[in-house]
C-alpha cells in the first residue's frame, strides 16, 4: 500500500497514518513534502546550509596537510583526513613536545603513513613551521587556548583549515576567531570545525524535520554531558610548571576553557543549531567537590535565555560513580525530539524516526569524524565553499557565557561578554616555572 492509498482511507487517523508511513520507510527520506503540502514551502538541504553526505570526497588536485597538535585527537584528525578521499597526504607535524610527535608517528605508521624527520617540528613556534612547510591544509588540534593564534596564522598564510572545537577559551579569543573567519571568507579559504554532530546524517535528517516545522514553534530545550572524571597525568620531577599544565591541559581552565567548553560545547552547539540562534543571556551555578587536579569545576548547571520566553537548561558534570548521560532535547508546540534520530508527539509516541543502514546497531555508513574531512576536501576541490569557523565560535561563546555565569554567580549577557576584555592564560609562552597559584572561582566574590 503506498502513501496515497493510505491517505484515501477515511477511517485512518492522522496518528495511524504517520505510524504507517514510518513503517513503510517514508521516515528514511523525511516528511518535508508533507509539510510543504500543508502550505509551508520546504526548506531543502542546500537552503539549510547542510553538508553533502558522501562516501568519499571528489577527486581533484593532491592536498598536502600539516597537523598542529599531535595528541590523541590530533592523530585521530590526521587519520580522518587521510581517509576522506584520494591523493591526500600528511607531510608535516608540529607539537610543543618531541615525545608527542614520536607517539603520533608510531600510530600513523600502523596505517602505512610516514612523515619525514625534516618536517617534524617542536616548540611553541612549531605551528608556524608546519604552516610554512608547503602544506595546503592545516589541521588544528592543540589545546583550545592556542586556537585563535594558530587559526589567524594559517589564514594569513592562505591555508585551508580544519580546526577542532572549542574555538577559543575567552571573549578575546572568540573575537579573533570571528575576525579570522571573515578574512578566510574574503580569501576563499575553506574552514571546517570538529562539530561532528553537524556532519552526522542522523542529526542532519532530524534537524531537517524540525527546520521544516514538524515540532511547530520551539519553546524549550535541554542539553547534558555527564560523565566520570577524565584523564590526567601525574607530574614527573623533570617537568616545569608550564610543561605539567600543557600535558594536563584539559584540567586547567586557561588551556581548555573548563569542561563546559571542552566536551559540553557539542550539546550546546546542537541547541543553537536547532534554535537557529544563540541565547541572549545566562544564569547558572557550578562547583568543585572531588576534582584533585587543575582549577576546573566538577559540574555546571546553566539556564540559557533565548528570548521570548524560550529557555534551555544545560548541565555538565565530571564526577566518578554518578548517573551519566550525553544528549540533547528540543521541545516544540507539536512534540519533542532527541535531536539525533527520533521525533515524538506530546504523548510520547514516535512520529518520525531516522532509518540507519543497520538499524540494530544505529551505526552510520560513514563516521561523522571522517565526514567532516570529506566535507572540507570536497569543498576545496569542487568550489562548494564552506566556512564553519564563526558558527563554532558562536557556540563556543555560548559555553563561555555559561561558564562565566557559574564562575561569578551573576547574570551574563551576550552583548556584554562579546565586548569583554577577558583573556585567560599567559601572554608569552616558555617551558619554565610560572606561578601556578590558581584560585578556583567562587560565585559572588572577586575570585574569578
Amino acid at each position: 500500500m503506498n502513501k496515497n492509498s493510505i491517505m484515501e482511507k477515511k477511517n485512518v487517523s492522522r496518528k495511524q497514518f504517520l505510524k504507517t508511513t514510518i513503517g513503510l520507510g517514508v521516515a528514511s527520506f523525511g516528511l518535508g513534502s508533507l509539510i510543504s503540502s500543508c502550505g509551508k514551502p520546504e526548506r531543502r538541504h542546500e537552503e539549510l546550509r547542510l553538508p553533502p553526505l558522501l562516501d568519499r570526497a571528489a577527486n581533484g588536485k593532491k592536498l598536502r596537510a600539516g597537523l598542529i597538535g599531535t595528541g590523541n585527537r590530533g592523530t585521530g584528525a590526521a587519520l580522518n583526513f587521510l581517509s576522506a578521499g584520494n591523493d591526500l597526504e600528511l607531510v608535516a607535524l608540529g607539537d610543543v613536545f618531541a615525545n608527542q610527535i614520536d607517539i603520533c608517528r608510531k600510530q600513523l605508521k600502523k596505517y602505512k603513513f610516514e612523515v619525514a624527520d625534516k618536517n617534524c617540528f617542536t616548540g611553541f613556534d612549531a605551528y608556524q613551521k608546519v604552516i610554512d612547510a608547503g602544506v595546503d591544509v592545516v589541521l588544528l588540534a592543540t589545546p583550545p587556548h592556542f586556537r585563535p593564534e594558530h587559526f589567524k596564522a594559517a589564514v594569513e598564510a592562505r591555508k585551508h583549515v580544519f580546526m577542532e572545537k572549542p574555538a577559543a577559551v575567552d571573549p578575546v579569543g572568540i573575537r579573533s576567531i570571528i575576525s579570522s573567519a571573515k578574512r578566510a571568507a574574503s580569501l576563499g579559504l575553506c574552514v571546517v570545525s570538529g562539530t561532528q554532530r553537524r556532519h552526522s546524517e542522523d542529526y542532519i535528517e532530524t534537524y531537517k524535520q524540525v527546520a521544516n516545522g514538524m515540532l511547530g514553534d520551539l519553546v524549550s530545550a535541554r542539553a547534558f554531558w555527564n560523565q566520570a572524571h577524565v584523564w590526567f597525568r601525574n607530574r614527573e620531577t623533570s617537568w616545569t610548571d608550564m610543561e605539567y599544565m600543557i600535558r594536563n591541559w584539559n584540567n586547567f581552565s586557561w588551556l581548555s576553557g573548563d569542561h563546559i567548553l571542552d566536551t559540553h560545547v557539542h550539546n550546546i552547539d546542537i541547541i543553537n543549531w536547532f534554535m537557529e540562534k544563540h541565547p541572549e543571556s545566562a544564569i547558572g551555578y557550578g562547583g568543585r567537590h572531588r576534582r584533585v587536579t587543575g582549577d576546573q569545576y566538577d559540574f555546571f548547571s546553566i539556564d540559557f535565555n533565548y528570548g521570548k520566553g524560550v529557555y534551555s537548561h544545560s548541565m555538565s558534570r565530571q564526577i566518578d560513580d554518578c548517573a551519566n548521560g550525553v544528549g540533547e532535547q528540543v521541545i516544540g508546540t507539536k512534540g519533542y525530539t532527541n535531536c539525533r534520530n527520533k521525533i515524538f508527539n506530546h504523548e510520547g509516541e514516535p512520529i518520525w524516526e531516522y532509518t540507519y543502514p543497520d538499524p540494530q546497531k544505529e551505526k552510520l555508513k560513514i563516521s561523522p569524524y571522517i565526514q567532516e574531512h570529506i566535507h572540507l576536501v570536497n569543498a576545496i576541490r569542487t568550489g562548494q565553499y564552506i566556512n564553519q569557523a564563526e558558527e563554532t565560535a558562536i557556540s563556543t561563546m555560548t559555553a563561555i557565557m555559561g561558564r562565566e555565569a557559574a564562575y561569578t554567580g551573576k547574570e551574563i549577557k551576550w552583548n556584554d561578554l562579546m565586548s569583554s576584555d577577558l583573556r585567560k592564560g599567559p601572554k608569552e609562552y616558555s617551558l619554565t616555572n610560572i606561578n601556578m597559584d590558581f584560585d578556583v572561582p567562587i560565585p559572588g566574590t572577586s575570585v574569578k
